[in-house]
């Protein structure tokens, strides 16, 4: 009952609060910036609140990334270096998707280390500074093990995406 009652005053309003237009181009920013460094492509997905129907379903946070790194076809990317970091604000849950290529290098406790740190400080209400430090360490993971090799085009949009 407390995640139903979650997910239904958990509003599109509380998402802007949580981060603000300021916040949402510092996120943009970030994104940017790291991918001057490395060859993958960060997707950011910022979601207030699950829809009845999905709550009542038991649909989970990763289920839910699972689906949108799908519909946004974040794994079209032509190296499939693909990243989605996704938030469920009502959940305080934070999850990272990731194409082929790079779960074959990045092992998914280091990306379960980002999202606990982040997770934690969303229970806080540390969401913009928590999403900024996260974007850092995926950065950081992706310019090491794929370091960018000359020009290349952006593939996906830096911009968060806001449900």
């Amino acid at each position: 009952m407390q995640r139903i009652f979650r997910h239904l005053v958990t509003t599109k309003g509380s998402a802007r609060n949580a981060f603000p237009a300021m916040a949402l181009k510092a996120i943009q920013h970030k994104i940017a910036e790291g991918e001057i460094t490395h060859r993958a492509e960060i997707r950011m997905i910022i979601e207030a609140a699950l829809s009845l129907p999905a709550v009542l379903n038991g649909v989970t946070s990763r289920n839910r990334a699972h689906e949108l790194f799908a519909h946004y076809r974040i794994w079209d990317t032509e190296e499939n270096v693909g990243v989605l970091l996704y938030a469920d604000l009502a959940d305080h849950k934070v999850e990272i998707i990731v194409d082929r290529a790079v779960a074959r290098v990045i092992k998914s406790a280091e990306w379960q280390t980002v999202c606990k740190s982040m997770t934690k400080e969303f229970a806080n209400g540390a969401f913009h500074g928590s999403t900024l430090s996260a974007l850092e360490q995926m950065n950081g993971l992706l310019a090491r093990r794929f370091p960018r090799h000359g020009g290349k085009r952006n593939e996906l949009s830096n911009k968060a995406l806001e449900l």
